[in-house]
């Protein structure tokens, strides 16, 4: 049987891996899967990925396809989630900022450099044609770290998944300023080249269980209620998120949308503006034999 490592955040787009793994989907193919919950997000994940410490993610496209370039020996295999990610953008609720308009030159907490809350708001400033001083980022590890931050005041902005932070939203610990959409899909599968070179055939199957796992997974009666109550989040809640997210059925990757990808980049400042896009560099087709 073979043993593969796969991490992921703690957050509702991760229930098919938990039901598949619950319902020995993976092990009937002869796949050991161990999950590997990693709070700090994609920059946690592309570190892991970097040191060997996990050999597939479900990782935001926008760490990976930057930590690619930037070294990470690893591939984007597939498609996760079709849909954009959208982004809550947050303060504490002590906190005198009340307008969107007047985060871009006020301090940030990070989970960690190169995570989805370090680029996006990268990307939203240069959208907006603002700009983020590197020297207003401050760490925090996680979702935890940054609730603890922004209440003592230390950091003043902060950008999560949108219902994963509404419960404190909702409780009163955050103050919501607004919300940014990724401008493109927001999640992929992203695998070691160690991994790859020893097993591509076997990760082709695993990505057609998940994929086979998310269609069953969206047709459940009970769906909304079943995350709901994993995720501790309203049913009206997550029934927003569930009817405004789609898992992929496809392993493509679109090329032009890793040029978007790399062009927001670019723009941000995130990569060297000489970078020279190859798919090939930071996609591994793979072959699917289920």
């Amino acid at each position: 049987m073979l043993n593969i490592r796969v991490g992921g955040v703690p957050e509702h787009f991760n229930l098919p891996w938990h039901l598949a793994l619950e319902n020995g989907l993976f092990k009937s193919e002869n796949i050991n899967v161990e999950w590997k919950t990693f709070k700090g997000g994609t920059g946690a994940m592309c570190e892991a990925l970097r040191k060997d410490e996990v050999d597939i993610c479900i990782i935001l496209t926008e760490g990976i396809v930057r930590d690619i370039i930037n070294g990470n020996p690893s591939k984007i295999v597939s498609n996760y989630i079709e849909t954009p990610l959208i982004w809550g953008v947050h303060t504490s609720s002590l906190n005198d900022l009340e307008y969107y308009s007047e985060i871009f030159d006020k301090k940030y907490a990070i989970s960690r450099k190169g995570s989805g809350s370090h680029l996006m708001p990268m990307v939203d400033a240069m959208i907006k044609s603002k700009t983020i001083d590197e020297s207003n980022l401050v760490e925090i590890k996680n979702l935890d770290g940054a609730l603890e931050s922004l209440e003592k005041l230390e950091t003043d902005v902060f950008y999560w998944e949108k219902y994963t932070a509404k419960p404190y939203v909702d409780s009163g610990a955050l103050k919501s300023l607004g919300e940014f959409i990724t401008p493109w899909p927001c999640f992929v599968i992203a695998a070691s080249d160690n991994v790859l070179g020893k097993s591509s055939s076997e990760i082709g199957d695993l990505v057609s269980i998940i994929q086979f796992a998310a269609a069953q997974f969206v047709k459940l009666p009970n769906a909304i209620q079943l995350l709901s109550k994993r995720y501790e989040q309203k049913e009206e809640d997550i029934e927003n998120w569930f009817h405004s997210t789609e898992w992929s059925s496809s392993s493509t990757v679109s090329e032009k949308m890793l040029e978007n990808v790399i062009h927001f980049l670019k723009k941000a400042s995130l990569i060297e503006e000489s970078h020279t896009f190859e798919y090939k560099n930071i996609v591994k087709e793979i072959k699917k034999d289920k």
